[in-house]
């Protein structure tokens, strides 16, 4: 029986925890999702509340309500990726290991049935945090699902948007999105990879969404492992090596 008053999460004492699952279990609307969210994974932090909280999301997706269980995955797969890598990580991995694959199969089963894209991307971003993949494991979701990544030029440090979706595929360094229609906002064409050419997690991701009838994300993910040059220095890089900088 877990003890949660011994337990922390972001705002202190996890004793208030049981009250919330409870609440969820018979009552689960997006507040409540989002309550939770916030106590035990705070802007991407985790906490010893927060690993606690496995067998219970496991369960949760392990039901029979499809909404749900992508609710619980989606959290599941962000404490996971918040906690890596580190010791801890290492851990509760092995503490929670049964949960975790439960987890992992679950994700994986429910990137068949998904909704549409964006719950697609969020799905698959929960298998690669499962799976202790670093980085794409939190970082994948929020470009694709955006349709915007933010990485520094390779050549000048320039801070970047790296733009793939329905405004087009290109680097600049001006923000596009608060832009007048007059402004001559400078871009660079994005330069997708060649699947044929992919490797290693680019390969992977890129075979999985195929293989799911996922093409648009198939399409955008060339482009997450293809290449950009800088509007401001002409440098050219790679837009998945400047996404990873920070990891």
């Amino acid at each position: 029986m877990t003890d949660w008053s011994k337990l922390s999460h972001a705002y202190g004492s996890a004793e208030d925890i049981p009250a919330q699952l409870d609440r969820l279990a018979s009552d689960p609307t997006p507040e409540s999702w989002s309550d939770l969210w916030s106590s035990l994974c705070h802007q991407g932090s985790v906490y010893s509340a927060s690993f606690a909280a496995l067998p219970w999301l496991a369960g949760v997706a392990g039901g029979d309500d499809p909404a749900q269980t992508v609710n619980a995955l989606t959290l599941a797969g962000a404490i996971m990726a918040g906690a890596q890598p580190s010791q801890e990580a290492d851990d509760v991995r092995v503490e929670h290991a049964a949960e975790i694959a439960a987890l992992l199969s679950l994700a994986n089963a429910g990137l068949r049935t998904a909704s549409d894209s964006t719950e697609y991307i969020y799905l698959l971003e929960a298998v690669l945090s499962f799976e202790g993949v670093v980085g794409w494991g939190e970082d994948l979701a929020w470009g694709l699902v955006n349709e915007e990544y933010q990485v520094s030029c390779s050549g000048c440090e320039t801070d970047l948007f790296i733009v793939i979706g329905e405004r087009g595929h290109f680097a600049c360094s001006d923000d596009y999105a608060l832009a007048d229609a007059d402004d001559d906002v400078e871009t660079r064409p994005l330069r997708p990879a060649n699947p044929a050419e992919l490797d290693g997690i680019g390969r992977r991701l890129h075979a999985v969404a195929l293989a799911d009838g996922r093409h648009e994300v198939a399409g955008a993910l060339t482009y997450v492992f293809g290449d950009g040059t800088c509007p401001d220095c002409e440098a050219d890089f790679s837009v998945a090596a400047q996404i990873g900088e920070h990891w």
